[in-house]
């Protein structure tokens, strides 16, 4: 029902039954989902959703989220959202198998998986004596300070990040909230993790000066200054895959000789991962369609790439200098042709953004987007589209 409502012009009416629905299943990821497509949390009776405590004990951060949307936020006074991040803190410091065994009281094997939480980010999800949670409370402890205005120094956030993997919403929490800080205290941890021994130590550093850069109002914001300084520095020294990769984001698209030479002296990499970092870094966000030559060969290797993804990052990046360049047009034009999909419509979308009329024939070839891929899609095909409709006067 959510994906046909998903892909129809619905009723929003009916995404909001959907949302009550899927609060009531603890499905706070499609619950989310609904509300940034229209669903209005606020037309939901209070006994038609879960409590607010029951979303804190599931563990679900999706759920949390769900349940303190805008449009109902104001159900919960101050008092109660306390009481709801005192929950998530026991939840949190007595870690979750052991609380679950303290409230089922089962010695069994526990039985425990990695879900999706919501559209991005994973929870581990735990069973025991009947009983089933998720392990995002500190996710959920950090929303509901956040909330209250409460300022949790930056080492136990950076400890609530560290507890888990890179792709649990506890990480993201903390690093978004950190970068947006921008306070000395922040970017003195940052820096210091990039020593730390441990490689998902200084991933988190990489990642949290991406974003303090990444959040900047401007390119000489001093913070943002240090980030790419620090972050080129480290790109040449770095030797774990994933923190590599992580520093390289950072330098994306960056103004700057120096960024640009540390992204191109990884455009061979034997890591994939590592060469579409270089693919989407390479050009410039402040002057869009220039492309050094080095840059410009770069790309035009990349998009000859063995690996799919890599080629469509390299297709993107080119089409993005819009500039018509002919050796940039006529490697996506040759994309046109390619046997995977996904290859072709980033052919499309770059040759769209250089007006080339090489795009129409492609979009005409690929046909409307396919049932279940519609909003990924209509991404690149919505260029070409528009494209048409400017040559043809519409």
């Amino acid at each position: 029902m959510v994906k046909r409502l998903l892909e129809e012009d619905g009723d929003y009416d009916e995404r909001t039954t959907a949302f009550g629905v899927a609060v009531q299943a603890f499905r706070g990821g499609i619950a989310e989902l609904l509300l940034n497509r229209g669903a209005d949390a606020g037309q939901c009776a209070p006994d038609e959703l879960l409590s607010l405590r029951e979303a804190v004990d599931s563990g679900s951060p999706a759920l949390d989220e769900a349940l303190l949307d805008h449009g109902i936020r104001d159900r919960y006074p101050a008092s109660e959202l306390l009481e709801m991040r005192d929950l998530a803190r026991s939840w949190h410091e007595a870690g979750a198998e052991a609380e679950l065994r303290r409230r089922t009281g089962s010695q069994d094997e526990l039985v425990g998986t990695r879900v999706q939480d919501d559209e991005y980010y994973t929870v581990g999800e735990l069973t025991l004596g009947g009983m089933t949670v998720r392990d995002g409370h500190g996710a959920i402890l950090t929303h509901l300070e956040e909330l209250l205005g409460i300022s949790s120094s930056c080492e136990e956030l950076i400890a609530r990040a560290l507890d888990h993997d890179h792709d649990h919403t506890a990480w993201a929490r903390a690093t978004v909230l950190l970068a947006h800080r921008r306070d000395h205290e922040t970017w003195t941890a940052a820096t210091a993790l990039r020593a730390h021994t441990n490689p998902s130590h200084r991933l988190f550093g990489a990642e949290l000066m991406r974003l303090i850069e990444l959040f900047s109002d401007s390119h000489e914001d001093e913070l943002a200054v240090l980030a790419v300084d620090a972050l080129t520095d480290w790109s040449a020294e770095e030797t774990d895959i994933a923190v590599l990769t992580e520093v390289l984001h950072g330098l994306d698209s960056y103004a700057g000789p120096r960024a640009e030479a540390a992204l191109l002296a990884h455009a061979g990499h034997l890591d994939a991962g590592v060469r579409r970092a270089v693919a989407n870094g390479l050009g410039t966000r402040l002057e869009s369609t220039y492309l050094s030559d080095e840059a410009r060969e770069a790309l035009l290797a990349l998009m000859t790439d063995p690996d799919t993804d890599v080629r469509i990052a390299a297709c993107c990046k080119a089409g993005e200098t819009r500039n018509g360049d002919p050796a940039l047009t006529d490697a996506m034009a040759a994309l046109l042709h390619h046997p995977e999909r996904r290859v072709q419509l980033a052919a499309v979308y770059g040759l769209a953004l250089h007006d080339d009329e090489r795009c129409a024939e492609g979009a005409d070839r690929l046909g409307p987007p396919r049932p279940g891929y519609r909003d990924e899609e209509m991404a690149y095909l919505d260029v070409a589209w528009r494209y048409q409709w400017r040559r043809d006067g519409i």
